[in-house]
């Protein structure tokens, strides 16, 4: 281990976030009554640039007009180079009262951007006096976002998560594929005439992950664009599950299901977690440094392993 201890991510429950566009504000409530860990109130991509005051209106309006439970409740303002951006946050921090948890700030390319909304929010909550500081999580969009994905980690103590967009960030990468995620047609390896698909976001997830993780913060794999195909939902979450995620985006309610079914650990890994737990326990009180479980060595990164499962599931039922 580092001399430089790796900080804890927040503990709270991030297995799926629901989006919903600020310009239908006849859904929020059912947004609130979701089995979603996380709500994302939209600003940007989903609002037409001539509904964006009106849904601006309708998210503070929501804010604390809607029990939104136990639920994160984040907004997702309008990317810094839009005229809008800075309106989003000054009204919804000085007319949304103190329910909302978290902003989202789309499309980051650098530490800067991070930076330049940190001083507007505290300089409105200082003036505003709120108790309550506003958390941030950002979305890597760009290939600029990924070159400086770790610079970006740990640009503010406020910001608690980061997403992976695959659609502007293929845009930007210059990528031919009009998918919103999931394996590509035409990324593929060839064997013996058979064909076999690879991920083409693996490399990127990968990255946001470790820079994640080194600064204590929630990695979450963004959205699925086809709500019609639950396997390769399911598939594209396992994947990012296994990489080190967190959670992942619905944008359609029927995927908060499937997001939920893949990140909350299954009660056999739980069990199993816990049994490897105290097979340690027993091996130290030997002097072990290590034991057999079921046929397969454990030591010291066995126990870490496990102590992540056990405590993921503690969060999600507490």
């Amino acid at each position: 281990m580092s001399f430089r201890l790796q900080p804890p991510a927040p503990a709270r429950p991030n297995r799926c976030q629901l989006f919903g566009p600020g310009s239908r504000p006849a859904i929020f409530a059912k947004m609130a009554a979701s089995e979603a860990d996380v709500i994302n109130l939209d600003l940007e991509d989903s609002v037409a640039p001539s509904d964006k005051a009106v849904a601006r209106e309708n998210i503070i309006e929501a804010i604390s007009g809607v029990d939104w439970g136990r639920k994160t409740l984040s907004v997702r303002i309008n990317g810094l180079d839009t005229p809008w951006w800075y309106r989003d946050v000054v009204d919804l921090l000085e007319k949304g009262g103190e329910r909302l948890d978290q902003i989202m700030i789309p499309k980051v390319g650098c530490a800067e951007d991070i930076y330049a909304v940190d001083a507007l929010v505290t300089a409105v909550e200082r003036a505003m006096g709120r108790t309550k500081p506003i958390a941030f999580e950002v979305i890597i969009e760009s290939a600029a976002g990924i070159s400086h994905v770790e610079e970006i980690a740990k640009a503010s103590p406020r910001l608690q998560a980061m997403s992976l967009g695959a659609a502007d960030f293929a845009a930007s990468m210059g990528m031919q594929t009009t998918g919103i995620g999931g394996t590509q047609e035409n990324y593929y390896m060839l064997r013996e005439g058979v064909k076999h698909w690879s991920d083409p976001w693996h490399w990127a997830q990968a990255a946001i992950v470790a820079a994640c993780r080194t600064h204590g913060i929630l990695p979450v794999d963004g959205p699925f664009g086809d709500f019609s195909d639950d396997e390769g939902f399911r598939a594209q979450a396992r994947r990012s599950a296994t990489l080190g995620m967190v959670g992942k985006w619905a944008i359609h309610p029927k995927q908060v299901t499937l997001a939920n079914e893949v990140f909350t650990p299954s009660d056999a890994a739980v069990a199993e977690a816990r049994e490897i737990l105290e097979a340690m326990e027993a091996a130290k009180a030997r002097g072990e440094g290590a034991t057999v479980y079921k046929g397969r060595l454990v030591d010291i990164a066995s126990i870490k392993q496990a102590e992540v499962i056990v405590r993921q599931a503690e969060l999600i039922a507490g």
